[in-house]
């Protein structure tokens, strides 16, 4: 009967001492394809950016642990620090990999004069308004916002851009369909 006991507690310590190899492969693959699969299904692009960043960052993380391997097994710690941020990026509680994605990829692609002010250490974007005043003069509100975006782009992207807000929030509402063939959807 000691023996069982014993044999179990060893059991506990193998598991506990391999704890980041044991989670590592679940939370980097394992649960992502099976999210990934399902955000295919649905119309939805915010899941779908959220894996699709998920996979870029889990490249770029596969990428740098590739060619700094030999430094980072000078860093015992690195395989626990890799598994929190993985399940900072996975998790649905904290959408890191769509974080990451509206707060520092998005701004560089969607702006490429970003990539000039680079070399002169300027990496930040903050627009500038026409006018030349303060951006945060007017007050930021919903209504501000919509006048800007549609002096930017139109009232006919404006409208565009509610009906397929509009299309998406009811996409939501029936999450069990998953039909992805539907005329109103595109990649």
């Amino acid at each position: 009967m000691g023996r069982s006991t014993g044999s179990g507690n060893n059991f506990l310590q193998v598991v506990a001492n391999n704890f980041d190899v044991l989670a590592l492969p679940l939370v980097t693959l394992v649960f992502p394809l099976y999210a990934s699969i399902r955000a295919i299904e649905t119309k939805s692009r915010t899941d779908d950016q959220q894996w699709l960043t998920y996979w870029v960052l889990y490249s770029l993380i596969t990428l740098f642990e590739i060619t700094f391997a030999k430094i980072l097994e000078c860093f015992p710690i690195w395989a626990y620090g890799k598994l929190i941020l993985t399940c900072w990026l996975v998790l649905p509680q904290f959408n890191g990999a769509a974080y990451v994605y509206r707060r520092f990829i998005r701004p560089f692609y969607m702006n490429p004069q970003m990539m000039t002010n680079i070399n002169s250490q300027q990496i930040w974007y903050f627009p500038r308004s026409k006018d030349k005043k303060n951006i945060f003069s007017k007050p930021d509100d919903v209504l501000t916002a919509a006048e800007k975006y549609m002096e930017e782009h139109g009232t006919e992207a404006f409208e565009r851009l509610i009906t397929k807000t509009d299309r998406e929030a009811r996409a939501r509402s029936r999450s069990n369909n998953y039909l992805i063939f539907d005329d109103d959807y595109m990649y």
